[in-house]
This record gives structure tokens, C-alpha cells and sequence, in this order.
């Protein structure tokens, strides 16, 4: 079976999601577990863009070692030093370079004649060439341009350096025997396609975008490119999961495989998920909560007595078991430690100490604690400025009832040490929390979305809140979880407002060292 590449881009167009804003740890951890994935390609982020980007694409590189590290760069040379200098630590780095190609973005977007643009890719990926061993040039929005126009251009980026070309539906417009007949016509036409490998990049806007990146595949294409839960601008990526297991159920018709190890996917999906605050929808394809349920007793009878009458997916294969309780109240810390590096963390002494402290806690007022509880827990003990100042929930109280207005009262620690309380009331419970907190808080706040989720099921159920504020101005997001829902609610706002403090001591930090 022919190997296909697989480009993640979780991290880059993934997080330009709205809404979604990882900081550098949550990255790094999702990094990791795309590695356990075993995706070939990681595109960590977009290294010019910000300092933080930088930063984080950086560390990405200097840390993962099981495949090749990528950061996305316009055709300049500013962006492509700086792509240089983020990923020159990695074990196979390289760069994905792009510029426009159809006439609506030449003349709009570019105000550029298309000789002019063939002159454009073709320095910048020279020039690339220089720094880096892998270079992937993408035609953006190749699905609207001219097909003579790219085969002219792409025959040129390669002559200059180019290993891979990636011709991506930028605004998910094509339909699977379009984009076919795409990569075919350029497979055919271009005289030095032998030496470079056609790349898919596809979004779902009307639906298709997975559909889309078989039809690439099965026309040419050895990469195809996507996100985790298919996330990403607008309506999403191509989700890699599904393509996966497609590849792997549909034998019969696609003689292709990835290297990804599919008892990974779920996993992976349930971090993403988490970290970026993006819910998957229940009947999500592969890793949704019900596409392994049965409703009707038709279907039911026929699963229990063979699974293969309605079920072509196994859950197994995904990684997904039964989420039994695996650890209660009289498990040690050695018994915590190892589960925890079975779903797939790796915590420092400090952080084991938090996360099993928050452990035992839960064990006396759950009766059973599952792989998804510890799996918050882990998360939330994931913060890059535990050592650093910041607010700190030290009490609360509510008092609500039909007829009399919500008032809730804060006592909060400071950044300074001192401890600061007050009451103030809303229309709800949440809102007289919040309000409360933004009179304690010295920064100017505003909520801008609020998320309400379970985790589990049951009575007992955890409650996980995400939020998206501005503080001064700033945006940021923040995640907390708890069994009751208004302490969830009031972790994740301040920890939203901690991660914009964190970002400014850091800022402060460079600038007293340069």
C-alpha cells in the first residue's frame, strides 16, 4: 500500500479557530501527543506573526524529535528568517511557504501581475532553500485558479527548490471530482512533478472537505493536510481522523495507509478539545460520544449479537474503552503518577503534587473517578505560571432564591499577597460572581463568550467552564472545572485573567534582559 503523509496543522490554522487561544504549555502538550499520533509533519504555528508564536513554534521544535517540524512563512525574507530561527533546532525542519494564485486574490489581495507573482515564489523559495533541507510552497486558493496558471508557476517553485507543493482549497469551494480532476491535470502537466510530492489541504466550508482529500488522494496526492476534530478558520478543516480511518476501513477501494497509530485518535481529539475549548459535537464522525451509540432496539439487537451489523468502526481501534473507574480513594501517588503517563502526561514534582492533591479530593465526593476526570484534573494542572503572581480564588459564597436577586461574595488574593473581599449581585448566580470578581480585579474586563459543558455523566458529573474575556483590551481565554458549576465558572475567568498577567511578566521579563 502507498504511504501518505500526514500534515498536521492543529497548531497553526487550527488555532486560528475563533475563540481559541493556547498558550505556550497547552502547545507543547498537544505537540506531544501529535507525536504519540504519529503524524509525519507537525506545523507548529506561524513564527513571524508574534513573539509568542516564535516563542512556542521554538520550543515545539527543540522538544519533538519523532517527526518534522514545520511553521508557516508569506513569500518574504523576513518571515522566512524568522521561520529559520524558530525551527533551526528541530530534528528535520522545514518550512511551508505560500502565495496566492487566482486571479481574485492576484488583483485584490496581492494587486500583483501573475509574472510578477511567479517572481515572488520563486525568490522566496530559492532563498528558503538556502536555510532549509525541506521546502513546501503552497498555491493559495489553487482551487480558483487557473490550471495552465499553476502548472507554469509550480513547474518554476519546484526548478527553485521546492519539494513539496500543496494545492489547497483555501475556501472549502471545490467538490471531490473537481479538485480530482486538479491534481490530475497537474500530475500530467508538470514536467518536474517527479520531483516533488502534491500536498491537500482542504476546507469544510460546504461540507466536503474530507471528501475532498480522499478525491486528492486517489488523484495523485501523498500529503494531505488537516486538524484534529477539524477544527480551524471558518467552518474547520479536513479532520485527519476521519480521513485515517477511512483509509484504514475502505481497503477495498483506497490502496493507501498513513503512519498515524489510530488507538491514539481519541485521545488526541479529547486534549484538542479541551485545551482550545472547541466542544466535538456528539455525532461527530469517529470521535463524537455517539458514534458508538445505538438507540433503536433494531440496531442494539443486531451490535450485541454481531458487532459488525452496525458498527464498521470499532471503538477499540479509536482508543476508546469502557471509561471505568481506574483509580478511587485509597490509590497512591506512585498508582497516580503511572496512569497519569498512560494518558499521556508527564508532570514535574510540583505538578504531580497539585494534580494528586486535586485527585484526592475528588475521591471523597465522587464515587467513582474516571480516565475523563483525571483527564481534567491533568489539564487543569497544565499552567505555565504556577511559580509566577497571580489571583487566587481563596473563597465564595452565593446566595440565590426565586424571588430574591443572586448576591455573591469573593474573597480573592492579589497578585500582591494581600487579600480582598467583596459582594456584588447579577441577574443569575454566574453574573453576581462575575461582577463581583471584575470589582476585585484591578484590570478593566469584559466577557465576551461563556461555555457551559459536562464531563462524564451523573449526578456527580464534573461541571468544565471556558470563557473568553478582554482584559484591557487583550484577548484571553480561560478553562476551569469543578462539580459545582459557579466554582468552575469562577476559576475560568480568573484563570483568564492569570494568563494575560503571565504574558505581560513575560513580556516585562525580555525587555529587562535585553
Amino acid at each position: 500500500m502507498a504511504h501518505v503523509n500526514v500534515f498536521d496543522t492543529t497548531l497553526r490554522d487550527g488555532e486560528q479557530s475563533a475563540g481559541v487561544n493556547l498558550n505556550r504549555l497547552e502547545k507543547l502538550e498537544i505537540a506531544k501527543q501529535l507525536e504519540r499520533l504519529g503524524v509525519d509533519i507537525m506545523e507548529a504555528g506561524f513564527p513571524a506573526s508574534s513573539q509568542a508564536d516564535f516563542e512556542a513554534v521554538k520550543e515545539i521544535a527543540d522538544t519533538i524529535r519523532g517527526c518534522s517540524v514545520t511553521g508557516l512563512a508569506r513569500s518574504n525574507k523576513k518571515d522566512i528568517d524568522a521561520a529559520w530561527e524558530a525551527l533551526k533546532g528541530g530534528a528535520d525542519p522545514r518550512i511551508h511557504i505560500f502565495l496566492a494564485t487566482s486571479p481574485i486574490h492576484m488583483t485584490h489581495k496581492l494587486k500583483k501581475t501573475p509574472d510578477e507573482v511567479v517572481e515572488t515564489a520563486v525568490e522566496a523559495v530559492k532563498y528558503a532553500k538556502e536555510k532549509f533541507k525541506h521546502v513546501q510552497w503552497s498555491a493559495e486558493d489553487a482551487c480558483r485558479s487557473d490550471l495552465d496558471f499553476l502548472v507554469h508557476i509550480i513547474e518554476k517553485v519546484i526548478d527553485a527548490g521546492a519539494s513539496v507543493i500543496n494545492l489547497p482549497d483555501t475556501v472549502g469551494y471545490t467538490t471531490p471530482d473537481e479538485i480530482g480532476k486538479m491534481f490530475r491535470y497537474v500530475k500530467d502537466n508538470v514536467p518536474n512533478i517527479d520531483q516533488a510530492i502534491l500536498s491537500a489541504h482542504c476546507h469544510d466550508d460546504l461540507g466536503m472537505a474530507v471528501s475532498n482529500s480522499l478525491a486528492a488522494i486517489e488523484n495523485g496526492a501523498r500529503q494531505i493536510e488537516g486538524t484534529i476534530n477539524g477544527i480551524g478558520e471558518r467552518a474547520g478543516n479536513a479532520a485527519l481522523e476521519e480521513i485515517a480511518v477511512a483509509l484504514q476501513i475502505r481497503q477495498d477501494r483506497y490502496d493507501f495507509q498513513t503512519g498515524l497509530v489510530l488507538k491514539e485518535i481519541k485521545r488526541t481529539s479529547d486534549l484538542v478539545s479541551r485545551l482550545t475549548g472547541m466542544q466535538v459535537p456528539g455525532n461527530k464522525a469517529v470521535v463524537g460520544r455517539n458514534a458508538f451509540a445505538h438507540e433503536s432496539g433494531i440496531h442494539q439487537d443486531g451490535v450485541l449479537k454481531e458487532a459488525s451489523t452496525y458498527e464498521i468502526i470499532t471503538p477499540a481501534m479509536v482508543g476508546i474503552d469502557s471509561n471505568r473507574m481506574v483509580l478511587g480513594k485509597h490509590s497512591g501517588r506512585h498508582a497516580f503518577k503511572e496512569k497519569a503517563k498512560e494518558l499521556g502526561f508527564e508532570l514535574n514534582e510540583t505538578k504531580l503534587k497539585d494534580a494528586f492533591a486535586s485527585f484526592k479530593d475528588l475521591t471523597g465526593k465522587k464515587k467513582e473517578v474516571t480516565d475523563d476526570d483525571l483527564f481534567a484534573i491533568l489539564t487543569d494542572t497544565q499552567t505555565e505560571y504556577e511559580d509566577q503572581p497571580k489571583y487566587q480564588l481563596k473563597a465564595f459564597q452565593v446566595q440565590y432564591g426565586s424571588i430574591n436577586r443572586p448576591t455573591a461574595t469573593v474573597l480573592l488574593t492579589r497578585p500582591d499577597g494581600t487579600e480582598v473581599e467583596k459582594a456584588n449581585t447579577g441577574e443569575g448566580s454566574v453574573e453576581a460572581i462575575y461582577n463581583t470578581l471584575d470589582d476585585l480585579i484591578e484590570a478593566d474586563l469584559h466577557l465576551k463568550d461563556y461555555q457551559l459543558n459536562s464531563i462524564g455523566k451523573g449526578r456527580d458529573a464534573l461541571a468544565e467552564v471556558h470563557v473568553q474575556l478582554t482584559v484591557d483590551g487583550q484577548k484571553a481565554s480561560g478553562r476551569g472545572s469543578a462539580q459545582d458549576v459557579l466554582e468552575a465558572s469562577a476559576h475560568a475567568f480568573i484563570n483568564a485573567v492569570n494568563r494575560t498577567l503571565y504574558q505581560k511578566y513575560r513580556n516585562e521579563y525580555k525587555q529587562v534582559q535585553v
